[in-house]
């Protein structure tokens, strides 16, 4: 479809750029298409009412500079003027921003669209290789973040640019495979009747898999919080915990695995999010790639797949300060999801 004579695919400087999940809120502010972004420190969103009071007490009071646009990428699906989260009880308002906190242009992205803008770019300074694969430069690509949810996007190249898909692909069914999936799977906590990816590779499926360890063994489960499962899991010295977080590879890696068929993502799975980097030391062992490469008749193809643990701190921004500068290398959809003054 032809866009309108008057369209302008630029954003006025100065930009404010923002990554909102379900428990942290992220921002930089880009002065021009040449400054690095300068960081604010992060948000907690159970802080703060809404959005609007964050932005404005957190950014607009702390800096000298007002921005005239903001690109947020948002934790849900983004439909209509007010946007809800999935697992945070803002909702983001473009309308009243742009009248009541001084902007002329916002766009909402999903946040996994701006993960996979980032994963178009990153070098080899700010990811981590997981096992065997060879990546190829223009192929698709996927992108999965376990964190407060999980996220899912895709990525693919065409007509000279990254294209990024989202979607909600981590509400997926997953279903047990191994015998001992079989043993735990009745414990585990569902949501409406089914066991979705989210109920597993997210903090409260970190919690969900152990507390469903330990009811098929029989044994209490002390550990209250994902960080301590990790943590004992890491150290090596709680059975229950280091099983959880060895599960918890394996199922990430089937949907690693799952995905990487979808959007033939020859050009690497990345796994992003908080989760990610705080496991890696289990991810780099056995049970994510033989979940991932697990994929009869095609377990030779997925061998020839990359996966990498997105190692930068704050790798959304980076995705979203790139479209900033440059949105016309990008094919992100602007249409329904863009709001002028």
């Amino acid at each position: 479809m032809a866009r309108p004579a008057d369209y302008d695919a630029n954003f006025p400087f100065p930009i404010l750029v923002g990554d909102i999940g379900g428990t942290n809120a992220r921002f930089s502010l880009l002065l021009d298409a040449f400054a690095e972004p300068k960081q604010f420190p992060i948000v907690q969103t159970a802080d703060f009412a809404n959005i609007d009071q964050a932005l404005q007490q957190c950014i607009l009071d702390k800096s000298s500079v007002q921005p005239r646009s903001a690109i947020l990428a948002l934790a849900g699906p983004i439909e209509g003027d007010e946007v809800p989260l999935t697992n945070c009880p803002w909702i983001v308002r473009p309308r009243d921003m742009i009248a009541n906190l001084g902007f002329e242009d916002v766009l909402l992205v999903n946040d996994f669209e701006a993960q996979a803008l980032a994963v178009a770019s990153l070098d080899e300074a700010n990811r981590e290789k997981i096992g065997p694969g060879t990546e190829r430069q223009t192929a698709s690509r996927a992108v999965l973040g376990p964190g407060t949810g999980l996220g899912v996007a895709g990525l693919v190249y065409a007509r000279h640019s990254w294209i990024p898909v989202p979607g909600e692909g981590g509400h997926i069914d997953v279903g047990p495979r191994s015998e001992r999936d079989y043993h735990i799977w009745p414990f585990l906590e569902p949501i409406e009747g089914r066991i979705s990816a989210e109920q597993l590779l997210c903090g409260r499926g970190i919690m969900n898999i152990y507390r469903a360890v330990c009811a098929a063994d029989g044994v209490d489960a002390p550990l209250q919080k994902p960080s301590d499962v990790s943590a004992r899991a890491l150290a090596q010295d709680d059975r229950a915990a280091i099983e959880t977080i060895a599960l918890f590879s394996t199922y990430l890696g089937r949907v690693a695995g799952d995905m990487a068929m979808i959007f033939m993502a020859k050009g690497g799975v990345f796994l992003a999010g908080g989760i990610s980097q705080k496991i890696l030391p289990a991810l780099r062992g056995p049970e994510f790639r033989a979940g991932f490469e697990d994929k009869a008749p095609h377990g030779a193809l997925l061998k020839t797949i990359p996966t990498y643990v997105v190692t930068h701190p704050v790798a959304a921004l980076a995705g979203l300060a790139a479209f900033a500068r440059m949105p016309d290398r990008f094919g992100v959809a602007t249409e329904g999801r863009r709001w002028k003054r």
